[in-house]
């Protein structure tokens, strides 16, 4: 049997996996609005486009309000002057406050939340359990472990590096650690018949702990000001956007988008179970390789930047698969739509509801993401119980 022959039936049996699992009728033809309206399932094309002009809408709000308001009329003038297409229109501060503050950190916000609602759809079809969250594989903790060691020994143990990195030294410390611990992770998950996903949740968990001891303990030795900085940053903001910022979490993040997108099929096919995908041709090892990888790169991407913001990976992908099922082309696409949705609307609450001071990002995402889990921790609960 040849790659692509493999390839074509992984994907063909995706496509039936996932009608199957949303209750309707497998064809040879997709199938079409009607079907899917009474299986209980939202067309996935009115789902996009009702998620982008959400979106689009919030974009809208969110780069207009603020401790110095801008109206819509004047932020269309200051778009289309940079573009050249037009001049006037406008006050210089107003440009100011919009292209150097608000437009980076809006887009910024679309970004993260894009990769940090990928990475969890992703590991929730890697899992094969809807409680999945980036956190797992070790990602945030080994981010925010990296950036507590260097916030409080930075300059003792390379003063030379801190010089040379400045204002990325942070950055690039919060990534490092978190694409280390997921390392970390999938080698000891790995075993002579290949990697065991239940071996990566327990090693994940116990990393976990071993990271917040560890932060705990740099906590401690830490003066006022660099405890400070410690909590602000695992508390998560997007108070360190700008455009060179947004241009390399868009251009990494592209990557690590486009490197879950092409396990799509392949996580259909995974929700049969692993013996199964690989009777149909499925690598998945491979498969698991990459997923851990891509949600790795993306959910470090978004940590390196931003800090911790907690249960988007987890509240997304699971409010797309209530409302459209569980086909991963849907899923995947849509958890990233509602994941920058709920990051920019977060923010927007984070920068309005105590102005001219800001809350942190995270407590607003952990206040709507924690009774979320818990409401998915009891419907299984539920489920099993009657089952």
């Amino acid at each position: 049997m040849s790659g692509g022959t493999a390839e074509g039936r992984a994907s063909s049996l995706g496509k039936e996996v996932a009608q199957r699992q949303q209750g309707i009728p497998v064809s040879g033809t997709r199938p079409s609005v009607w079907e899917r309206m009474r299986a209980g399932r939202m067309p996935p094309g009115l789902l996009f486009a009702l998620l982008a002009l959400m979106l689009v809408v919030l974009l809208a709000v969110a780069a207009g309000s603020g401790a110095y308001p801008i109206s819509p009329g004047r932020i269309v003038a200051i778009l289309l002057a940079k573009m050249g297409w037009t001049q006037g229109g406008y006050e210089p501060q107003e440009m100011g406050v919009l292209w150097t503050l608000r437009l980076p950190r809006v887009l910024l916000g679309v970004a993260v939340g894009a990769l940090l609602g990928m990475a969890g759809a992703t590991l929730q079809g890697l899992f094969r359990n809807p409680l999945a969250d980036p956190s797992l594989i070790g990602v945030s903790s080994g981010a925010a472990l990296a950036v507590a060691l260097t916030v409080v020994f930075g300059n003792l143990w390379w003063p030379g590096l801190a010089r040379a990195l400045g204002l990325a030294l942070l950055p690039v410390a919060a990534f490092s650690g978190g694409v280390l611990t997921t390392m970390l992770v999938y080698r000891i998950g790995r075993t002579s018949l290949g990697v065991s996903v239940a071996a990566m949740l327990l090693a994940g968990i116990a990393l976990n702990a071993i990271a917040l001891a560890l932060i705990g303990l740099a906590s401690y030795m830490a003066t006022d000001e660099q405890l400070r900085n410690i909590m602000f940053w695992n508390l998560g903001s997007l108070a360190q956007a700008s455009w060179p910022v947004v241009g390399v979490v868009a251009a990494v993040g592209a990557v690590a988008a486009a490197g879950m997108w092409r396990l799509r099929s392949g996580l259909n096919a995974l929700a049969l179970g692993e013996a199964e995908a690989r009777h149909l041709g499925v690598a998945v090892e491979r498969l698991k390789a990459w997923a851990v990888l891509s949600s790795a790169l993306a959910v470090g991407m978004a940590v390196a930047f931003c800090g911790i913001i907690g249960f988007l990976g987890l509240v997304a992908p699971h409010c797309i698969r209530l409302v459209a099922g569980p086909d991963a082309r849907v899923v995947l696409p849509g958890a990233a739509l509602l994941g920058a949705t709920l990051t920019v609307a977060a923010d927007l609450a984070a920068r309005t509801a105590v102005a001219p001071a800001e809350m942190p990002i995270g407590v607003l995402t952990a206040l709507i993401g924690a009774p979320f889990f818990l409401f998915l921790l009891l419907r299984a609960k539920n489920r099993m119980a009657e089952g």
